[in-house]
């Protein structure tokens, strides 16, 4: 099988890599070669898939359904196995491969087509972030992973760059830099968090009936996790007129069903809106960046 990289896949990997680097030129040999080890019978490659790996449904020898997915080091996958082992399939996808390659993940399957987003929004809110308190536990003791204020810092970089370069972000940027350093002086818990939290990232299981997929692990506080989610369908927000109050709210009733202090949440989803809308805005994205722009605004 030529396993040939989704289309989605392509256009991500140049976004956080613009120079471009040989992991795509590898990735089918590299695949072939993962197969052929462990004697895995290919069904297809999933699409349109992630944005920073390839997604093959596979079966193991005993016929087995699973996962194999490759990644590229700078979407750091041996963070992701650090995390999975450790959540040892509590609330996330279970790891069934605990070493292997570098880069290459042998997953538990779950049904990769139906995410807690196909569910009305006030269904999927409720189980997506009942499914991301099982994965607020104290990180491992043998694995360093990125902290909040690292990860963070250099957004924060990109951000001020960004600012100098386009004067109309400038004001929301300031907002954000200034809530971060707030919100980085006195953090209320060092959590394991998923890191890119959202409803397309839970998928229906067969152990549990949703489970989470596709971290991309650090260690912080609880309210920094759940921002993310806070933005979920975040076009049908801004195209609601009560888009604005409905955004209050969900920050409101998600702090008070996780347990989370909801200012400190409000701080970081206007942070990670912004971060994501200059992001956006800067690798050619311009719909997008309006989009969380504004929704950034009404923090």
């Amino acid at each position: 099988m030529v396993f040939e990289p989704p289309k989605r896949l392509v256009r991500a990997l140049g976004e956080t890599a613009p120079d471009g680097d040989d992991w795509l030129e590898k990735l089918p040999e590299a695949a072939q070669q993962a197969v052929a080890l462990r004697e895995l019978t290919v069904e297809r490659v999933q699409v349109p898939g992630g944005r920073s790996s390839l997604v093959v449904l596979v079966r193991a020898a005993d016929g087995t359904p699973a996962v194999l997915k490759l990644a590229p080091g700078r979407a750091r996958p041996e963070a992701e196995r650090a995390a999975l082992a450790h959540w040892a399939g509590r609330g996330a996808v279970q790891l069934l491969e605990p070493f292997s390659a570098e880069g290459v993940l042998l997953l538990e399957r779950l049904h990769p087509d139906v995410s807690v987003r196909s569910l009305p929004e006030a269904k999927a809110l409720l189980e997506a972030a009942g499914t991301l308190r099982r994965l607020w536990v104290e990180p491992p003791a043998d694995f360093s992973f990125e902290t909040v204020a690292d990860r963070t810092g250099r957004q924060a970089e990109a951000m001020r760059a960004r600012a100098q370069a386009d004067p109309a972000v400038a004001p929301l940027v300031g907002l954000a830099l200034a809530a971060r350093e707030e919100l980085l002086a006195a953090p209320p818990e060092h959590r394991l968090l998923h890191g890119t939290f959202r409803q397309s990232k839970v998928l229906g299981g067969e152990r549990m009936p949703w489970l989470a997929v596709g971290p991309d692990p650090v260690v912080g506080e609880c309210a920094f996790d759940l921002a993310r989610l806070v933005r979920d369908r975040v076009e049908d927000l801004i195209a609601q007129p009560s888009g604005a109050a409905t955004t209050r709210r969900r920050v409101k009733r998600l702090a008070e069903s996780l347990d989370v202090d909801q200012e400190r949440l409000r701080g970081w989803t206007l942070f990670r809106a912004v971060e994501s809308g200059v992001r956006a805005g800067r690798v050619g994205r311009p719909r997008d960046a309006e989009l969380l722009l504004e929704f950034a605004s009404w923090l």
